[in-house]
């Protein structure tokens, strides 16, 4: 843009010069570049009413009126420069369109028409041209130092920016990063709140239930303690009742007995029979080999029904040995289920008297240990290849009816056979409960 204005300067400096010095006259080209488009541009608008039109142009002033001169330019610069009739024709037309009060106007009227003082219009048109491009050049120099000043003053803003924006973003990042923490504070609070809440009403639930539970129980227990009570004093008065017929019945019940006493004594006088030794069951357990048994006595702890049953005259007990210490003590050795069979029902037969025999099944054993018995406890093995429940029977079927025979043994079977033969059966629990008094 420089090297061309400076060009256009020298191009008005020549013109001002041969003007000054009237050398000759200006040509169209060596006019300034604005000053040349603006007689092209009046020359082409006048072209249509211009007669005659050179041949060359008048394709051009077909042309619409913004075509012309885009279009027609160098045409009509060329024929402006070699054609004077042309130029002073269509200098008349322009005339009579253009008022002429503007200098760029009135300047290419003047050199279209040619009148007298044309060059010193021309002239005042060329250096008032110079002087704006001289202000516009100095404008345009001004308006560069501020565009570079500004672009300093942009470059060291975004320098400041880029310096602002580094801590900037960190704060950001650590206020978001803090906004996160904060949230996420907040929601375990409330959380913790919801399960303190949720736990409070729990716990005043609990006491709730508690109290009435409390209530409840101390209620139910008055009622209890009145009824406990009402049978103290009830079971007094039975007591008391029993206690007079039982003293009646025992006294009706002893003078029958010493009856009965003084008559079987009378009568084993009057019959002469010796006194009896041993017992049916003897020669089956001398068959089997049964061994001494060891002497001990303990004293009694109580009554219950079995208890009664053996306290009977001449009462008889059989045990099923394994079957009762393997549902009392299983997990021990068979040695250890022996001994602490024979051993608790020693202080049994030390209360009853009742004559007991406990046999142990060793039908496929060749040996048979001595297990030391209490008094009255005898303790015998089944033969090789018999087992211990036919022993049991054969004991059974060698008493005489009527004698009392009870058999402690949980195999149904046993239980059945001995029923048939007279014998009352009876469970290993039994057993253990009245051995554990």
């Amino acid at each position: 843009v420089r090297a061309a204005d400076a060009a256009e300067y020298a191009s008005q400096d020549s013109v001002t010069d041969t003007a000054a010095e009237g050398d000759g006259d200006p040509r169209l080209d060596e006019l300034p570049e604005r000053l040349r488009q603006r007689v092209v541009h009046l020359v082409a608008e006048a072209l249509p009413v211009v007669a005659p039109v050179p041949p060359s142009l008048k394709r051009v002033a077909a042309f619409a009126p913004a075509r012309r001169a885009r279009l027609g330019g160098a045409t009509i610069r060329d024929v402006l420069a070699a054609d004077e009739e042309f130029r002073g024709r269509v200098g008349t037309q322009v005339a009579a369109r253009v008022p002429g009060t503007d200098g760029l106007d009135a300047a290419a009227v003047a050199w279209l028409l040619r009148d007298e003082g044309w060059r010193d219009v021309v002239a005042d048109a060329v250096r008032q041209l110079a002087e704006r491009d001289d202000e516009r050049a100095r404008s345009g120099a001004e308006v560069e130092r501020l565009r570079a000043q500004v672009a300093s003053l942009q470059d060291e803003a975004k320098a400041q920016r880029a310096d602002v924006e580094a801590p900037l973003e960190q704060a950001r990042a650590d206020n978001t990063l803090l906004r996160r923490r904060l949230g996420e504070t907040r929601a375990a609070l409330r959380a913790a709140e919801t399960d303190r809440d949720r736990a409070t009403h729990e716990l005043a639930e609990a006491l709730r239930r508690e109290s009435s539970a409390a209530a409840a129980a101390e209620a139910e227990r008055r009622r209890l303690q009145s009824r406990v009570d009402e049978l103290t004093a009830e079971l007094a008065v039975a007591r008391r009742d029993v206690r007079s017929g039982r003293d009646a019945a025992t006294v009706r019940a002893r003078y029958l007995l010493d009856t009965v006493v003084e008559a079987a004594a009378g009568l084993r006088r009057e019959l002469a029979l010796p006194t009896v030794e041993g017992a049916p069951g003897d020669g089956v357990e001398e068959g089997l080999g049964a061994t001494d048994a060891a002497r001990s006595t303990s004293n009694p702890v109580g009554s219950a029904a079995l208890e009664q049953l053996l306290a009977l005259p001449r009462a008889r007990l059989v045990v099923d040995g394994y079957n009762v210490t393997k549902r009392a003590w299983g997990t021990a050795t068979l040695e250890a289920q022996r001994s602490r069979l024979v051993a608790a029902l020693g202080p049994l037969v030390a209360r009853t008297g009742a004559e007991t025999t406990v046999v142990f099944d060793a039908a496929e054993s060749t040996t048979r240990s001595a297990v030391p018995a209490p008094r009255g406890v005898k303790v015998v093995f089944s033969p090789w290849g018999v087992i211990a429940d036919d022993v049991i029977r054969a004991l059974v079927e060698a008493e005489p009816a009527g004698r009392v025979v009870v058999v402690v043994s949980d195999d149904q079977e046993v239980a059945r056979d001995v029923r048939r033969s007279g014998a009352r059966a009876v469970s290993a629990d039994s057993l253990l409960a009245l051995v554990d008094r």
